[in-house]
């Protein structure tokens, strides 16, 4: 057994995060040290609420869950995606309160705290809105030096956008943001909708987690109803795409990409059509995958086989 990888998650919960936090809570390689949360499919308030219930429901309620920041860098929280997740981010479903209550700290002084206390190791997970990663840069300019690794879910470089034309939902939310997360001196995996759109749960799949007799994993299951409902649009039939858990499932080490160039990568903050877009120089990639000198963020593209299994499977054995 090799030792967890202690992971610090950011996110917005949000179905897919649901289903992210349900899988690194039973990876055998992952320990789940604290939890931050951003204003983006709900309010970060919000997130924290989900987070704490879905925590305490799993039987996890010790891990530490911070408010982070409600409005991003340059605009105020426009109100969350309640079409896609429902109106309180879980798909409507109405979770169990739990008697805890958010961590003292704020989402930018935990992850902070945690890079101390898990210095050279600790790997940054986030799979919404980067706005808590600018501030906590900001606010510690030496945090880098303590990460390991970031994987963030957000952008799309050949794929079309998924809020706009151009611009993937997290990196759009917070795109200045998104740009000085990136230009971080840390290594950095994104993972976009090029990869994460063809990665989909099957009816069936969902159906193991509703026949499972913990209530946690069922909840789970009950949550990704909404989310199916709306990717009918996209894909024709009741399912989902796998954004959050895709990235989850790559800083646990599960998957190996198998086309991941560094290469550089510009996030247009303006406020024009291109607002959002993260525009990967890939003109070097017809000859094989090349990385770029010095550049430390890798663009995951295609990775090894599907996860939609090895999701369920994880969930089921935890």
């Amino acid at each position: 057994m090799t030792t967890p990888i202690p992971v610090y998650l950011d996110c917005d919960p949000g179905v897919d995060d649901t289903l992210a936090l349900a899988y690194l809570l039973a990876s055998p390689n992952v320990e789940l040290v604290g939890i931050g949360t951003v204003s983006g499919n709900t309010s970060a308030a919000q997130a924290a609420r989900n987070t704490l219930d879905l925590l305490c429901l799993a039987g996890a309620p010790a891990i530490p869950v911070a408010v982070g920041a409600h409005d991003h860098l340059d605009h105020p929280y426009a109100g969350g995606a309640g079409w896609v997740h429902g109106d309180n981010g879980v798909g409507g479903v109405e979770l169990p309160r739990a008697p805890g209550e958010p961590d003292a700290r704020s989402a930018v002084q935990l992850l902070i705290d945690l890079s101390h206390e898990y210095e050279g190791r600790l790997h940054v997970l986030a799979i919404g809105p980067l706005t808590n990663i600018a501030h906590a840069l900001a606010a510690d300019p030496t945090l880098p030096a303590r990460v390991a690794e970031v994987t963030a879910m957000g952008g799309a470089a050949l794929a079309p956008g998924n809020i706009t034309p151009a611009a993937e939902a997290n990196v759009f939310n917070d795109p200045r943001a998104a740009a000085e997360a990136l230009a971080g001196d840390w290594d950095v995996t994104l993972v976009p909708l090029d990869a994460t759109m063809e990665h989909t749960l099957s009816e069936e799949q969902r159906g193991m987690l509703l026949a499972d007799e913990r209530p946690f994993v069922r909840t789970v299951g009950e949550i990704l109803d909404h989310y199916f409902d709306f990717y009918v649009g996209t894909y024709g039939r009741r399912t989902c795409a796998l954004h959050d858990p895709l990235a989850a499932v790559l800083a646990a080490g599960a998957v190996t990409p198998t086309r991941a160039p560094r290469v550089p990568i510009v996030v247009d903050v303006s406020d024009g059509p291109g607002r959002g877009q993260t525009i990967a120089d890939l003109r070097t990639q017809r000859i094989g995958v090349r990385d770029h000198d010095g550049v430390r963020t890798r663009l995951v593209l295609d990775v090894e086989s599907s996860i939609g299994q090895h999701l369920i499977d994880t969930i089921l054995a935890g």
